[in-house]
């Protein structure tokens, strides 16, 4: 077990490489130095009446989205939904999707981009959220 793939990650709640983007904050768990690229791990946080990302796909990477805190609206092809705690969706590759809470609590979600490598685009969209006009 001498390489990072191979090695246990043991986190505790909330660690992991934090990326805060106003409203919005992610937190790395394992991705590519972790997984040999095969995946990547993230929670995404929102607080309340926030957006996401925006609408966005990803021609050769699926997003899959696990709803862990609150209640998250995903966008799925053209469809939005409510997804509530224990909520699983894919969007496969190609499909648009996002993410916003349209509620009065924090909600999250647990995000596996397959394949990985999604966290080499973080520190381009930290620093896309930090031009972005304040509200």
């Amino acid at each position: 077990m001498s390489d990072a793939r191979h090695r246990p990650i043991i986190l505790q709640p909330g660690e992991g490489r934090a990326y805060a983007m106003g409203a919005m904050r992610a937190v790395f768990k394992a991705d590519e130095a972790e997984t040999a690229a095969t995946y990547s791990i993230s929670e995404w946080f929102l607080e309340p009446h926030s957006k996401g990302p925006g609408p966005h796909s990803h021609s050769d990477h699926d997003d899959i989205f696990y709803v862990i805190e609150g209640t998250m609206s995903l966008l799925v092809g053209d469809e939005w939904i409510d997804a509530g705690v224990g909520s699983f969706v894919r969007a496969a590759a190609g499909v648009t999707h996002d993410f916003a809470n349209r509620t009065d609590k924090r909600a999250g979600v647990l995000n596996i981009y397959i394949p990985g490598g999604f966290e080499r685009d973080m520190a381009g969209i930290v620093e896309w959220f930090e031009n972005q006009p304040k509200a």
